[in-house]
């Protein structure tokens, strides 16, 4: 989006809605690969696990806390971006738990 001062305003409102309706487009429908998420997630249940075993009953409610309200932002943030239903859970879940193809 480029912004032009000299523009009037209804054609620069028009022509930002027509961008975002074309990224939310292509967004759409684009492939959602979650082959990271996955192996994100099942880091994050090893070690839940793992924390329980050992009966560390505090770090494990602070880890899994911490994962359900990133996953409970990310999701907001997905909806309020515009996807509904299953696109939109598949999104946060690529976002809360895709950092695992850094590693």
């Amino acid at each position: 989006m480029y912004f032009d001062e000299n523009e009037p305003q209804a054609v620069r409102e028009e022509r930002f809605a027509a961008e975002r309706d074309a990224r939310r487009a292509r967004r759409k429908a684009a492939k959602l690969d979650s082959r990271d998420a996955h192996l994100g997630a099942a880091i994050v249940v090893v070690a839940l696990a793992l924390l329980g075993w050992f009966g560390q009953w505090v770090a494990l409610a602070v880890v899994s806390g911490g994962f359900l309200l990133w996953f409970a932002a990310a999701l907001a943030w997905m909806y309020t971006d515009g996807d509904r239903g299953r696109h939109a859970i598949r999104r946060a879940y690529n976002v809360s738990f895709g950092w695992a193809g850094g590693l």
